[in-house]
């Protein structure tokens, strides 16, 4: 639940920065400017900040290219050959994962296609996808396109999870929907935060439920991996996949990560598109026909290690990995319980007509904050654009917001409420 705050004055959002244990971490990230100041940037969930040591991690590869040419994938500090290997134990913390269930590799509409090739099995009446609604469009395109491969029709074979008018659906009323379907249900990939609404579903109790009724069930993680606790393989979710440029901080078109449950690790019966970097590292050299895919997540690579943003991607994972996803976690409630609060003091004091659309409980959301005002939206927005806060407009009516623990502060949050306060006073005299 929502935290009482002492009151909504801006040293009492001083006070908890001063007792914040993570602030000097904000000082590891490059804040863009406006004005001479730091904007107030809570689009971590679109573009995570930059941190300061990327450029060191990439001139260190850039370094070894130039100095060792082809050589820098056998010789130098990181072995080319092997750079994707470092990442496993940081990620597989990060994701609540064993390590060789994790792969870092390719971009992430590209993985969700190859987890689909694997996992997405239709057979008679076992045909449909279970899928959110409001998915982001590419997780729209790609189900559509690998039912189309399968000879089956969109229209029919793709099945939107039924919400209530603001896109929120219960644990309960999705598992109730995931056994109606039964066993004509093939698979379920679903968010595990919603980008439009910043619900965050149970994806433990939604993987129980689809293997119950015969289903596979993946997640798309792409506004949950960093932002949330994750227990991949306890849950027993069979795949996974998200970007590394949101939460991750790890650049504009970084690469991917994946998950795959260790029980299909050897699974001979699963179809995946095979590439070289997927074959068994021992033998690979050998360039001889006949696949023979390597061990767990390493087995659906497809090509080469792209090793500029993975070094990127290197920098922001040191940093999670130093501090630990239950201390950002922690603090993401705090802020996040802190905006919403301050936000809904406004509303009850008649200053601000805002619906948080967003479901109020922790567990339920991740960092973002979905904001609904009454028809003035784009204009609000624009307004506190020209104040330097930098946040997110998505159609029809709603200004996505997140404070992201390892670079936001609560003065943010305070700024950014007193400004779209005044600016909706503005507007409204």
């Amino acid at each position: 639940m929502s935290q009482t705050i002492k009151d909504n004055s801006n040293e009492f959002a001083i006070e908890l920065d001063n007792q914040d244990e993570l602030k000097d971490y904000r000082s590891k990230f490059h804040l863009p400017q406006h004005q001479g100041n730091d904007v107030i940037y809570l689009v971590g969930n679109s573009l995570g900040l930059q941190p300061k040591s990327a450029v060191d991690f990439v001139a260190k590869e850039l370094e070894s290219w130039k100095l060792n040419g082809v050589e820098g994938h056998f010789i130098g500090e990181n072995p080319w050959y092997s750079y994707h290997e470092w990442f496993k134990n940081p990620v597989a913390r990060l994701v609540g994962a064993k390590p060789h269930e994790v792969v870092v590799m390719n971009n992430l509409t590209v993985n969700l296609h190859l987890m689909m090739i694997s996992f997405y099995k239709p057979k008679g009446f076992r045909k449909k996808i279970l899928v959110e609604k409001g998915a982001f469009p590419s997780d729209y395109y790609a189900v559509e396109s690998q039912i189309k491969l399968h000879g089956g029709n969109p229209d029919i074979d793709m099945i939107e999870l039924e919400t209530d008018k603001n896109n929120i659906v219960t644990t309960a009323e999705i598992q109730r929907q995931i056994e109606d379907i039964g066993d004509e249900l093939a698979l379920i990939l679903l968010g595990g935060v919603n980008y439009y609404t910043g619900q965050a579903f149970n994806m433990k109790a939604i993987t129980q439920t689809g293997h119950k009724v015969g289903a596979n069930v993946g997640f798309d993680l792409a506004h949950a991996a960093g932002n949330i606790m994750l227990e991949l393989h306890d849950w027993n979710v069979d795949f996974a996949v998200w970007c590394t440029y949101k939460y991750l901080n790890s650049g504009p078109g970084g690469t991917s990560g994946a998950f795959i449950h260790e029980q299909h690790a050897s699974n001979p019966n699963l179809n995946r598109l095979a590439g070289w970097w997927g074959h068994d590292s021992d033998t690979r050299f050998q360039m001889k026909k006949g696949f023979n895919p390597s061990y767990g997540a390493d087995g659906w690579q497809l090509s080469n290690a792209q090793i500029l943003p993975m070094a990127v991607h290197r920098a922001s994972i040191e940093i999670f990995d130093e501090v630990g996803m239950d201390k950002l976690r922690s603090k993401s409630i705090r802020l996040t319980n802190y905006m919403s609060d301050i936000l809904m003091d406004k509303v009850n004091q008649n200053e601000l007509n805002c619906k948080i659309i967003t479901p109020p409980e922790s567990e339920d959301r991740g960092a973002q904050l979905s904001l609904s005002f009454d028809g003035i939206g784009k204009e609000l927005f624009n307004r506190i654009t020209l104040r330097g806060i930098v946040a997110d407009w998505r159609e029809p009516n709603v200004i996505r917001v997140a404070a992201v623990p390892l670079y936001n502060s609560f003065i943010d949050v305070w700024n950014f409420v007193d400004i779209i306060t005044e600016e909706y006073t503005i507007i409204r005299s």
